[in-house]
Order: structure tokens, then sequence, then C-alpha cells
């Protein structure tokens, strides 16, 4: 009769990913750093497999295309830039005022695509890049996480904190693209993320207000 496994042992290896999955991840984050690192264009299926220390056909095993990884990067940035802000917000007690809200978005997506996921830089600083089919539903990423920013200026608006003379889409337009433009030229040798972050604040909280 074969011998049962424990309980013990069951619950210690239930849920934890099998070796392809372990595998797969360990592409995609491969993936994301050479897309980060070299763009679009320069992101060669060798340099991933060999950040990823597997042998460049067994890419295929996993995603049958280029094209098919670098997508489930930018789409998994998105996700984790959408999710990190989200939760932030969240975080904020209900007496956060609309702008208070808006400042931990700004900070929140600073701090996602300098320092916590490769893939939501990647996700932003490549997006133009893509080819049109790829980039037409990184597109539909990116309007999903807009509305996100959409939500915190509206609420704020009709709390009456936003500068009446402001239009609200130019504004969340003008905000998202100065945060992403700064995957271009933060420097950690030149300025610490929290200097960044601050400055950044304080500019959206001065520029969005409604005079007193």
């Amino acid at each position: 009769m074969p011998k049962q496994r424990s309980v013990r042992t069951d619950e210690r290896t239930r849920g934890e990913p099998s070796k392809s999955a372990r595998t797969r991840e360990r592409i995609l984050d491969a993936a994301a750093k050479v897309l980060n690192r070299n763009g679009y264009a320069g992101t060669r299926l060798s340099d991933i497999a060999a950040l990823a220390q597997v042998q460049a056909p067994a890419l295929y095993y996993y995603f049958s295309s280029r094209e098919e990884l670098i997508e489930e990067v930018v789409m998994l940035g998105m996700a984790r830039a959408q999710a990190h802000v989200s939760e932030t917000v969240a975080t904020l007690p209900e007496d956060a005022t609309g702008l208070d809200r808006i400042c931990a978005a700004v900070g929140a997506h600073l701090e996602v695509v300098l320092r916590l996921s490769d893939y939501a830089s990647a996700a932003i600083r490549n997006g133009p890049q893509l080819p049109a089919e790829l980039r037409e539903r990184q597109l539909a990423g990116q309007r999903a996480y807009g509305d996100v920013w959409r939500k915190l200026i509206d609420e704020a608006r009709a709390a009456g904190e936003i500068h009446p003379e402001l239009d609200p889409r130019a504004a969340r337009m003008l905000i998202i693209g100065g945060l992403n433009w700064a995957t271009e030229w933060w420097n950690p040798n030149r300025g610490s993320l929290r200097t960044v972050i601050t400055t950044a604040q304080l500019l959206t909280r001065q520029g969005l207000a409604a005079p007193r």
C-alpha cells in the first residue's frame, strides 16, 4: 500500500507555483527588465533568455512569439500601476479631501513606475513604440487606468476643491503625462524618489486648487 503524504506536507506545498510557472514568471521578469532598458525595437529574445537563465528556444514553450511575450509584460504593467494607485488611495482615511486623494495617487504612480515595477515602467515607456494592434490593446488598459484618475478629479471638482477655470480632461492628461515623463529623466543619483514625489504633489495640489 503506498505511503500517504502527511497533511502537513500537503499544506506546505499547496498553492506553491510549479517549476514551469516559476520559469514563466522568471521569463516575464527578464522581459520587463530588457524592455524597460532597451525599448521595443531593441528587445531581443536572446537577451531575455540570457537574463532568465534559460535556453532561447525554451521561450517558445511559454510564449508563441516575441510580441506575445512583450504584450503580456505591457498589460501586466498597466494592471500593476492601476492596482498600486487604487490600493494606495483606498488606504486614506475617510476624511481625506479630494486633493489629498489625487496627491496620494501622484505619489503611488511615481513609486510604481520608478521603483516598484519594471513592468509598469516598461508599459509606460514603450507604449508609443508598439505595433498598431498591440498598441490598441495597450491603450484599452491605459484608458481603464485613466478612469481612476478621472474619478478622482471629478470627485474633487464636485467638492469645490478644483479651480473652476481648469478643464478636467486637460488637467488629467497633463498630470499623467508629466508623471510618465519622469521615467525618462529621473536619476536616483541626482535626487531621491521622495523628493520627486513631494515636488510632484506640491505642483499638483497648488496647480489644481480652487482659490480661497
